[in-house]
């Protein structure tokens, strides 16, 4: 049975997921009634995880000095805000102001993953972690339907049920989430210096460079599927939020339900690369497909592949961390995913201004693949004592 601690979690997670699942259908439209040109619209989206990208190694290092509890509770009274602001957007630039406060309180994503660090035994972390890549799976569930639907109402309407989808989970975060950790190593220096180190250790290494091309690839298709599928199928956002809430109900699925069995069947490297592998080849179909039809049997496996994937990614990272540096393991990874999201939106709405909508979801494909190929060739995790034993030591 799920603890209030993880349901806290969980509703943490979802919030801020339910955010950025709105926005992706609904951005692009909405900027472009307020006068933005595509390369814009593709600068908001980046802004998002450019200020992710300060603020999640940094959150990651004060939840380690001064609990998790607090940070995360400061960084849900910011998303209800950017919600706000988003609301009361008459101007392109409030839009920059409403994303960007958006990703300095996404930042939270570390700090909820070194909190499940806390609570769980290895042995169940796993699964722990595919309990929150659920909440990643109904984000996209809840945020495109109401993105699509409530545009049709207006397009500040669905921002309004966020922020107070928001409000709700600051209350039961202060009600339920305990503290787990107090202040520890106040000593320690800036997250970001760590990632030389991380990079070097044996194990950490390689995954963290799996991580970064994982959310890169993942980038590219998530900020051009509105405009890939306006462009082939001549969908508006109700359209589009359909067919985002349709992978996201899928992949909370699979996090819930099948990640446990897989992982236990083949471990979390092996359930990591064929969900790689899997995500890739079904990105591939969907880039070639002129039909709905044969575009959604595409994404299916992309969806299974994903929700897999991800919480075996998460678990490894959590597994070569010491227990006194989640935060700052799990910080790093954040501070490259956010780099990989950085680099996605660029990558593809370039590639698709270039070359076409089909160019940019197969690249995203090619690199999917030859990332599951990479993640074949991980170095085992040691045990854990061993595992402990040999990371190289913190930072002073």
């Amino acid at each position: 049975m799920v603890n209030r601690p993880l349901w806290a979690i969980f509703l943490t997670v979802l919030t801020n997921l339910v955010g950025f699942g709105i926005v992706i259908p609904l951005l692009p439209y909405y900027a472009r009634a307020l006068g933005a040109s595509p390369f814009t619209i593709g600068l908001l989206f980046a802004s998002y995880s450019a200020a992710q990208l300060l603020a999640s190694p940094v959150l990651g290092a004060w939840s380690d000095r001064w609990g998790r509890r607090p940070v995360l509770l400061l960084s849900l009274v910011g998303t209800a805000l950017s919600f706000v602001l988003l609301a009361l957007a008459q101007s392109v630039g409030m839009l920059f102001v409403a994303r960007i406060i958006d990703g300095l309180s996404g930042g939270n994503i570390p700090t909820a993953r070194a909190y499940i660090a806390d609570v769980t035994s290895e042995e169940d972390r796993a699964r722990a972690f595919g309990l929150i890549g659920a909440a990643f799976g109904l984000g996209f569930i809840v945020g495109p339907a109401l993105g699509g639907v409530l545009a049709h109402i207006s397009y500040a309407a669905p921002a309004w049920i966020a922020a107070g989808i928001t409000l709700g989970a600051v209350a039961l975060a202060w009600l339920w989430l305990p503290e787990t950790v107090h202040r520890v190593s106040a000593s320690r220096g800036p997250v970001w210096l760590e990632l030389p180190r991380l990079l070097r250790h044996p194990h950490l290494g390689p995954l963290l460079g799996v991580d970064f091309l994982y959310w890169a690839t993942a980038a590219v298709y998530q900020t051009t599927f509105a405009l890939f599928a306006s462009h082939r199928f001549g969908f508006g956002p109700g359209q589009t939020g359909v067919l985002l809430a349709f992978w996201g109900l899928l992949g909370a699925v699979v996090q819930v339900g099948l990640v446990g069995p897989v992982v236990r069947r083949m471990g979390e490297s092996r359930a990591l690369a064929v969900g790689l592998v899997m995500a890739g080849l079904g990105l591939g179909v969907a880039a070639v497909s002129h039909t709905a039809t044969l575009f959604v049997l595409g994404t299916l496996p992309a969806a299974l592949g994903a929700g897999v994937s991800n919480p075996a990614l998460v678990a490894l990272l959590s597994r070569s961390a010491r227990p006194g540096e989640q935060g700052v393991v799990q910080g790093v990874a954040s501070t490259l995913e956010s780099l990989g999201r950085m680099v996605g939106p660029i990558w593809g709405n370039g590639v698709l201004g270039a070359f076409g909508e089909g160019a940019a979801f197969g690249s995203a494909a090619a690199v999917m693949v030859l990332t599951g190929l990479l993640a074949l060739r991980l170095r085992p995790l040691p045990s854990p004592p061993e595992a402990r034993v040999r990371m190289l030591p913190l930072r002073r």
